[in-house]
């Protein structure tokens, strides 16, 4: 995996800081860059005024310290308030403690008062308890005020950079400025709506640490993966010829899917459904080829064509018996497959039948209620990544868990974040169309978590350029679009939804 836009756990980030020391970085130089970046980013975004710099008792504290002497450098009216003792502060923390020659306040809800913006410098991401005492209460009186704006050092204090939940409070932050790479905790849970923008900052940690930390999560984007292009030797079966299983009565699903697979450049498109039901597939599009399956033996008849590379069950097919075995008469076949819908809570009563029956690439594509159907003893887990790379270990899949921050794991243990998908996916029918899209792009060759990624990215970049009031029909289209536009890929962390790089 390219690690351009690694996301990075809190204790991968503790072994970046470490082996950029061990490299000859000092911590202090690294301390004094997260603290210039930080500045830079307010100055950027602030006139001066009466700046408020909340400093905890830990590194993040010393990040503080930073802020507030080089703000007042800058002719900034600058306050100081610790938690904690000064004398008791230690390492790099005490010595940026003593360059700032200001007075230092203890912290208490005082510190408020007069203030037109707040640096939060309290907590860093590896918080691992609740937030109590004067902290709690300071936060959760900034939480409360609709001003001052808060600017928050590496996570808004309370986060956990791990997960994105938030331990006891936190105050939402309009600027988040965190350091080399962000982490999961930005970008999952509360993260999004607590951190604001997000200005992820160059701090002199050398990029070659990756290496050696193999980091497993990424943000999704197109450096991840490399659209499958057609040659000039090319021709409709070499493009791979997809299969959408469409139901009998919820003809809607299919036919989206379809489209979306066509749209995605697979060469060939069938649907294969029950006869009574194929004239309204036919009528859909003069390109889709219509095949009827009355009876086990007719989809047994139908695959005996090597050529038929890539199927999707599941978009209407109808939620009981007849689909589940229709399941796993298939996955023994072992040809890239997508399972979606009721194609996934068929197995609710029985999920190790599914699991047991996968034998090639297959992409599952639930939603959280479908999610839970098949690994309930998985809902329970704080940390997101934890849970749908366990749930993918688990089925021999990869395991795309959709929602506003979709999730895409692979049994391996790779894992990506998709950022930027917008409120208006949350329409009828867009679920069929991010199903379809995986399928096209497998027909042609993708590896399965590749596939699922590449397609996951270009249905929130299509709802981007879709019209005002998008419904799934659109959105074919408009990732066809959004596909040639990702021609040369931009940096992943460019595609943080809100987000911003310094």
């Amino acid at each position: 995996m390219q690690t351009g836009g690694a996301l990075l756990t809190v204790a991968e980030m503790g072994r970046a800081d470490a082996l950029a020391v061990e490299g000859g970085v000092p911590s202090l130089s690294l301390m004094e860059h997260a603290g210039f970046a930080a500045t830079r980013a307010i100055r950027r975004g602030w006139m001066p005024r009466r700046t408020v710099v909340l400093c905890g008792p830990g590194n993040n504290g010393g990040d503080g310290f930073v802020i507030a002497r080089m703000l007042r450098s800058a002719g900034w009216p600058v306050t100081v308030h610790l938690l904690g003792d000064r004398d008791r502060l230690k390492g790099d923390a005490a010595v940026n403690a003593g360059r700032w020659h200001g007075p230092v306040a203890p912290l208490d809800l005082g510190a408020l008062d007069g203030a037109d913006l707040v640096v939060d410098a309290l907590f860093g991401a590896g918080l691992s308890r609740p937030v109590d005492g004067v902290a709690g209460s300071v936060l959760s009186a900034l939480a409360a005020r609709p001003a001052p704006p808060v600017v928050a050092v590496d996570v808004p204090s309370g986060l956990d950079g791990d997960t994105g939940q938030v331990w006891g409070t936190a105050a939402p932050a309009a600027l988040t400025v965190t350091f080399f790479r962000p982490k999961p905790g930005h970008v999952l849970g509360q993260g999004p709506a607590l951190c604001g923008d997000l200005a992820v900052s160059d701090i002199g940690i050398p990029a070659t640490v990756l290496d050696a930390i193999g980091p497993a999560a990424c943000l999704n984007g197109p450096a991840l993966w490399s659209l499958p292009r057609p040659g000039a030797r090319d021709h409709k079966y070499t493009r791979g010829h997809a299969v959408v299983f469409g139901g009998a009565t919820m003809t809607g699903a299919g036919r989206l899917a379809a489209r979306a697979a066509r749209r995605m450049g697979a060469g060939l498109l069938s649907v294969a459904a029950p006869s009574a039901a194929l004239p309204l597939y036919a009528q859909d599009a003069p390109g889709v080829l219509c095949r009827a399956i009355d009876s086990p033996g007719d989809v047994e008849t139908m695959l005996e064509d090597a050529r038929l590379n890539a199927l999707l069950l599941g978009p209407g097919a109808g939620r009981g018996p007849h689909t589940a075995a229709r399941v796993l008469s298939i996955l023994p076949r072992a040809r890239p497959t997508v399972l979606d819908a009721d194609a996934l809570t068929s197995f609710a009563d029985d999920p190790g039948a599914l699991f047991e029956a996968i034998t090639g690439p297959v992409v599952m594509t639930p939603h959280e209620g479908e999610f839970r159907a098949l690994f309930p003893d998985l809902t329970k887990a704080d940390d997101p990544l934890v849970r749908v790379r366990a749930a993918a270990a688990r089925a021999g899949a990869v395991v795309l868990l959709k929602g506003p921050r979709t999730i895409i794991a692979a049994p391996d243990g790779r894992a990506g974040v998709n950022t930027n998908a917008p409120a208006a996916l949350a329409t009828a029918g867009s679920g069929d169309v991010l199903a379809g899209a995986i399928l096209g792009l497998l027909a042609q060759g993708m590896p399965a978590w590749e596939a699922a990624a590449a397609a996951a990215w270009l249905h929130g970049a299509g709802a981007h350029r879709g019209p005002p009031g998008l419904i799934a029909e659109d959105l074919p289209d408009a990732m066809a679009a959004a596909a040639a536009a990702a021609a040369t890929p931009p940096d992943p962390l460019s595609q943080m939804h809100n987000g911003t790089l310094c």
